[in-house]
């Protein structure tokens, strides 16, 4: 299991648009993905689930991931959530 913490800096936080795209991208990898926000953790692959958390600008989330692939799921998904979505 590999987990990172990443603060979300864009202003509107994972709504629709950003969260779809979190998605697309843990979806890229064979590990199973999960985001967690104060002790509550969903699969980051379910765009409900992420959704449900309420994730806004400046929340503190952690992504963790166990599988074959785990660190290049978490660094890849902490990437995307640093650079603001490109919003």
């Amino acid at each position: 299991m590999f987990v990172k913490e990443v603060s979300v800096k864009n202003q509107v936080g994972l709504h629709a648009r950003p969260a779809t795209f979190f998605i697309q991208k843990a979806n890229e990898f064979k590990s199973s993905v999960w985001v967690e926000k104060d002790e509550r953790r969903v699969n980051a692959k379910s765009l409900l689930g992420v959704l449900s958390l309420g994730i806004v600008g400046g929340t503190t989330i952690r992504i963790m991931a166990d599988g074959s692939d785990e660190e290049q799921a978490v660094d890849g998904l902490v990437k995307l959530v640093e650079s603001g979505f490109a919003e």
